[in-house]
């Protein structure tokens, strides 16, 4: 697609793909309603081996946020109670002896989906509902538990690093929906109603591999272009993912808005997307075998009212594959 991507283009794409009233007045889960329930039963046909695959990156203080957007900081562990606790008798008037921590973080530190609640349009949220709505009590509209039993079926891989024989994407460059298309046609599958669309990039791979995050947090990055807005509604997609911090290309493919893209794709389309996924594990194995597709379920901390859910079990958070 030829867009001259800038504030025109936004308008026009939230014209055209605004999903506002499709499910209902009410709605507050947006494309996961493409999902269902006989496509749950395909999905967990697609399961051969049984390997389970973690997309999740460690809930900890090694973690991409550097402060470059939005004051964002790594996820701050602190025990409360410990073993030498126990050992040294201080526990021991309340009659058991155990470990206890504590988690302070940011949603956005780690692997996570945006809430519906995440971006607006002018004063407006996904469906119409009001910006004021989300106020310092939290989300009272279009919080990410409303997605808490939604998040499941069938996943696709795109491994776009792999298609283009590269190891991962340089900064900047953009991914087009006929390269989508194309990937999508040499690894024999297609995309459809209700998937859950991997796109890798191999961009957190690159930062593991160097010791060193530098801008992934909010600097330059590979992505999907603005016309992915239209790809992804054609497709009907439940929802998008990514190795990058924002899915779509940085620098932005205009200036006159941040993240062109987000802004029609969540409050417009209502479009569930998901940032900085962990998919080196996942990609090796659906290159061994060349199967990329396979049953997906999200596996996240919901919080009443939280505009991301971060993915965590335990330690490492999870985005569970089984293939």
């Amino acid at each position: 697609m030829d867009i001259k991507v800038g504030k025109q283009a936004i308008q026009e794409a939230t014209d055209k793909l605004k999903n506002w009233g499709r499910w209902g007045k009410d709605d507050q889960i947006g494309t996961l309603n493409h999902v269902r329930p006989e496509d749950i039963v395909k999905a967990a046909s697609l399961i051969r081996t049984g390997r389970v695959f973690a997309l999740g990156i460690p809930l900890d203080r090694t973690g991409p946020q550097t402060g470059l957007f939005g004051g964002r900081f790594n996820p701050i562990h602190q025990m409360l109670a410990t073993g030498t606790d126990a050992i040294a008798e201080r526990q021991d008037w309340n009659k058991i002896r155990y470990a206890d921590d504590t988690l302070m973080l940011c949603v956005q530190g780690a692997t996570h989906w945006d809430a519906l609640g995440h971006i607006f349009y002018e004063d407006k949220a996904y469906n119409g509902y009001d910006a004021k709505l989300i106020d310092a009590n939290g989300l009272n509209v279009l919080g990410i538990e409303h997605s808490k039993d939604k998040m499941v079926g069938r996943g696709v891989l795109l491994d776009i690093a792999r298609f283009r024989g590269v190891d991962w994407l340089k900064d900047g460059e953009g991914i087009a929906n006929d390269e989508l298309d194309a990937c999508a046609k040499k690894q024999n599958v297609t995309i459809g109603r209700g998937d859950f669309v991997i796109v890798r990039t191999g961009h957190m791979e690159r930062c593991l591999k160097e010791g060193q995050w530098g801008g992934y947090a909010g600097g330059d990055a590979p992505g999907v272009k603005f016309e992915n807005c239209y790809w992804c509604q054609d497709k009907q997609v439940a929802a998008i993912c990514s190795d990058t911090w924002g899915v779509e290309v940085r620098p932005n493919e205009t200036t006159e808005a941040n993240q062109p893209w987000h802004w029609v794709v969540i409050p417009a389309m209502g479009l569930c997307m998901g940032e900085i996924f962990y998919l080196k594990e996942l990609a090796e194995d659906c290159a061994k075998d060349s199967v990329y597709e396979f049953p997906a379920r999200r596996s996240t901390r919901r919080r009443l009212n939280d505009t991301e859910g971060v993915i965590p079990d335990g330690r490492r958070p999870i985005q569970d594959l089984v293939q």
